[in-house]
């Protein structure tokens, strides 16, 4: 079996408008703040497992310096520090694969910190999710 992964044809929506302009190298990364099981054992050897409901977790998406999307994210960011309108939803999806990331609830964690140098260089946006739900598909 041959499969073929694109990073070109990964994309990512906030609010309705695709992100667009990603940096070189890792340009996302899904991450859920904690485990959906723990579990402990007993002195007798059994063993409990405790299912978490925490489902929060983090999109965090690398943008060039250049990127028109880093504009929107800030947009997004001031709506939300000016009077709490800044909450999207957002979705990740590899559309040569089945992986696929969503959460109905989502915000701008804060500004990308930013630097200038000699040449151009990437802005990191941290999306927090109240509830990510993910889908970890191959191509």
């Amino acid at each position: 079996m041959t499969a073929t992964y694109d990073p070109k044809k990964v994309s990512v929506i906030v609010s309705g408008r695709q992100i667009t302009g990603f940096a070189d190298g890792t340009f996302i990364n899904v991450t859920r703040d904690t485990e959906s099981f723990t579990d402990n054992v007993g002195s007798d050897g059994e063993v409990a497992r405790t299912r978490s409901n925490d489902n929060r977790g983090s999109i965090v998406i690398t943008l060039q310096q250049i990127s028109d999307s880093n504009d929107f994210l800030s947009q997004l960011l001031a709506a939300d520090e000016l009077n709490g309108g800044g909450v999207f939803n957002v979705l990740v999806r590899d559309q040569l694969g089945r992986a696929i990331y969503q959460a109905a609830e989502a915000w701008i964690q804060k500004p990308a910190d930013s630097e200038f140098a000699r040449e151009a260089g990437s802005r990191e946006w941290t999306i927090r999710c109240a509830e990510l739900i993910p889908f970890v598909g191959g191509n």
